[in-house]
């Protein structure tokens, strides 16, 4: 399985878009009626929602990595605030590096948790509060613009300049989470990530809406070697295309991919095969930091796996170097906002 997408919801609608048309219009009509109509509770602390307008990466935990840096930089203590979709525990939890694996917790808290405070929990009410518990001023969530109940005092809605909303269907014919009228409404600003043109045409709406729009790239992280190298390069996240962009950004040249679903952990036949198959071939094995996180905390060929792998880390950069302060302030002027008027209204 090559992603949890189906490949049509990424080019031009076809007869299954189409086909499918009356289901994505009833799952528009319910998901766009939650989002308007959603009783949200509030936290103390400024929070700052992280999402997109479609199933499927753009690049939110790069992004929110990035804000998380720049809260630092400014003094303020930011804590992540995760679903922990791919992880077992139901219990509102603190994620440890240390203890915790990615099939108790999620691939990206993982990630998110290398960085700053992290809490999973089913419950984003449940886990806002434990953040602010932890001593944290400020919460950056990683998705659920769409079904957050949660208020939050700044939405950034991240898009992919390459695949833009896709076909622009809704699920199930497409990949838009909820009707982009509704969306746009509660966005508070646009994040457009890459070079690419498919998502021009929902920037220019969004800014004719008012809505101001940012711009980045992802860049991989410090200097590679891997120029000029053979790999084999895997992914299991939601857009594999992206990751492959980028080893060859590095220079590798790939000899040899293979795609998994989003969050998947690989059986011992699939690393068998990787492992086998690099080994026969003379080739280096390259893969995500999410990947990599998948493999920790196991033995045998999991661990050889992730030993013998190279990670490629990239980071979230703003073509404006002031945007995430930018956001930040926002953010706490809007919580700020919506505590004065929760004290007058008490």
């Amino acid at each position: 399985m090559v992603s949890e997408a189906p490949p049509f919801w990424w080019t031009k609608p076809d007869w299954r878009a189409w086909a499918l048309s009356p289901f994505s219009f009833i799952y528009g009509r319910i998901a766009g009626y939650r989002m308007a109509h959603a009783r949200r509770a509030s936290v103390s602390i400024p929070v700052i929602c992280v999402g997109n307008f479609t199933v499927g990466g753009a690049g939110k935990t790069p992004t929110a990595l990035a804000l998380a840096r720049a809260a630092k930089a400014k003094g303020l203590k930011p804590g992540f605030l995760s679903r922990g979709y791919g992880g077992s525990l139901d219990v509102t939890t603190v994620v440890d590096v240390h203890h915790h694996r990615a099939i108790d917790v999620g691939d990206e808290p993982l990630l998110l948790a290398r960085e700053a405070v992290t809490v999973i929990s089913r419950r984003r009410v449940d886990g806002a509060h434990r953040l602010a518990a932890e001593g944290c001023d400020l919460i950056i969530m990683d998705d659920g613009f769409q079904s957050a109940r949660l208020t939050i005092d700044y939405a950034l809605v991240v898009v992919d300049s390459v695949r833009g909303i896709g076909n622009g269907h809704l699920v199930p014919g497409g990949p838009v989470r909820a009707p982009i009228r509704e969306q746009l409404r509660q966005a508070t600003a646009i994040l457009k990530v890459g070079n690419g043109n498919a998502a021009d045409q929902l920037v220019r709406r969004a800014a004719r809406a008012g809505k101001p729009v940012f711009v980045a790239s992802t860049r991989p992280r410090g200097d590679s070697d891997l120029a000029g190298k053979p790999v084999l390069a895997f992914a299991g996240i939601a857009d594999p295309e992206k990751f492959y962009r980028t080893v060859e950004e590095v220079g590798a040249r790939i000899v040899a991919r293979r795609s998994f679903a989003d969050h998947q952990h690989l059986s011992a036949d699939e690393m068998d095969d990787l492992l086998g198959h690099a080994e026969r071939e003379g080739l280096q094995l390259v893969t995500t930091a999410k990947d990599i996180v998948r493999l920790g905390g196991h033995n045998g060929r999991a661990a050889e796996l992730a030993a013998k792998c190279r990670v490629i880390d990239i980071d979230m950069v703003f073509d404006d170097h002031q945007a995430a302060a930018k956001i930040l302030d926002a953010a706490i002027n809007a919580a700020r906002t919506r505590r004065l008027q929760q004290s007058k209204a008490a």
